[in-house]
């Protein structure tokens, strides 16, 4: 990703979560970044150790897997570095990419770097697609990490894919349906009738609530679903053509110039105590999401919850793992990278974080938390997101994809949403923004 600001926060975010809940996929403490290292629990002695870079808590250790894969192979030690920003891990490990030393043994990859990494850092990672049955993943997952000659440079760890979380409670209390199926329906593929469901909510919303929790949520949704966003095959830039981004934002200006919207930047303090207070009916939800929503809601939102399926499959998050050529142990990093990612270790970490599977082998038995599945009306959670998951189309990113996103999200729609502008003008604050990011 570059990586945005919004990225930083979600992964921050998320680590609040698996600290309270044990958690789902990826984040850690402040912004700032650990350079911690956690032993995978081996004393290393006489051993080959391995080690695998990550942002944030990934939850490998936290499930268990590298004591497991260390018990397996009594030859192998497990060291992970951790580094709790993005914004920080990323531009480290492209350093080190380039001089040829100094990385780990397995490489993380987020999904907003993963393009740079294919296009411009192909030839320093091993091609892992000689190694695996490619099968196993998402063929949108796999199509991200691959190179233009076919190389496969990263293996799926989670995808995010989208659905819509609502409080049944303040739906019943503006006299709206609350089944999960028939609230499905009334918004089935087009954002634009959600919206039009927060048109009614608004009408006779229970005192000091909305509807959405924000714009910007509803723009990363809208786009998350859309197989043009900022880039072309090609790798052009065609973000003020994309017919992806005309789309996301209109239906994000709906919200905005509204009084649907209860105007929060997501992962801000403000927006936490929205879940506390319920505040607001609705936010487009990623897998990752479920623990935090649970975690900020409290104890008060347990079976107030409820999940249906999003307008549009779509998505947000997820990553992967690579081995770098420079690397002393390929050979068993290729071994430990193929392991971790196999459907059988997705799932032990859905159970242990709720990081979704990029592996749909997975899915007919993955088995949520039986509190998180209470604490959401025993919403069908797997179902879901697996469904969503397996028809998300494939996206083509591009190396400035994250700044790009952040000007349209964190300075146009909130030119819009909290400071009265009109979309045009909003529009073109974060026209000169993206100017700047791509140096134009």
């Amino acid at each position: 990703m570059g990586t945005s600001t919004r990225r930083s926060r979600r992964l921050m975010a998320v680590a609040a979560v698996a600290a309270l809940a044990t958690g789902l996929l990826a984040g850690c403490s402040k912004d700032s970044d650990s350079g911690s290292s956690n032993d995978g629990g081996g004393s290393g002695k006489g051993k080959t150790t391995l080690t695998i870079g990550t942002f944030g808590v990934f939850g490998y250790k936290q499930a268990g897997l590298y004591d497991e894969y260390m018990k397996l192979h009594p030859n192998i030690s497990i060291k992970e570095n951790v580094t709790t920003r993005t914004d920080v891990y990323w531009p480290k490990v492209l350093t080190r990419l380039q001089a040829g030393s100094g990385t780990d043994d397995v490489q993380a990859i987020e999904v907003g770097n993963v393009t740079e990494a294919v296009q411009t850092q192909g030839s320093k990672f091993v091609d892992l697609g000689k190694d695996v049955d490619k099968s196993q993943w998402l063929d949108w997952k796999n199509a991200q990490a691959t190179t233009k000659d076919g190389k496969l440079i990263g293996l799926g760890t989670d995808v995010g894919p989208m659905a819509i979380c609502y409080r049944k409670d303040l739906f019943k209390k503006a006299g709206l349906e609350t089944d999960r199926t028939k609230l499905a329906a009334q918004w089935k593929g087009d954002w634009a009738k959600y919206v039009d469901l927060g048109k009614e909510y608004m009408k006779k919303a229970p005192k000091g609530t909305k509807f959405v929790d924000s714009a910007s949520s509803i723009y990363n949704a809208a786009l998350g679903g859309a197989s043009e966003r900022y880039y072309d095959k090609s790798g052009n830039v065609i973000w003020d053509k994309s017919a992806g981004v005309k789309k996301a934002w209109d239906v994000a200006m709906s919200v905005a110039t509204s009084n649907m919207s209860a105007k929060l930047k997501q992962f801000d303090k403000p927006w936490d105590q929205g879940y506390a207070n319920a505040s607001f009916a609705t936010v487009a939800c990623p897998a990752w999401m479920i623990g935090y929503i649970e975690q900020k809601s409290g104890d008060a939102g347990k079976g107030n919850w409820d999940v249906a399926a999003a307008p549009t499959a779509s998505n947000w998050g997820g990553s992967f793992l690579g081995v770098p050529t420079a690397g002393k142990h390929q050979k068993e990093a290729i071994a430990l990278a193929k392991w971790l990612t196999a459907p059988e270790q997705q799932a032990k970490v859905f159970a242990k974080q709720a990081s979704f599977p990029s592996t749909p082998s997975a899915y007919a038995n993955l088995k949520p938390a039986a509190d998180t599945t209470a604490y959401f009306s025993d919403a069908p959670i797997t179902q879901i997101f697996g469904d969503s998951a397996k028809t998300i189309p494939v996206q083509v990113f591009g190396i400035k994809d994250q700044p790009i996103n952040t000007a349209i999200t964190d300075v146009g729609i909130l030119q819009v949403e909290q400071k009265g502008k009109s979309p045009s003008q909003g529009w073109d604050a974060a026209t000169n923004e993206i100017k700047d990011v791509l140096g134009q």
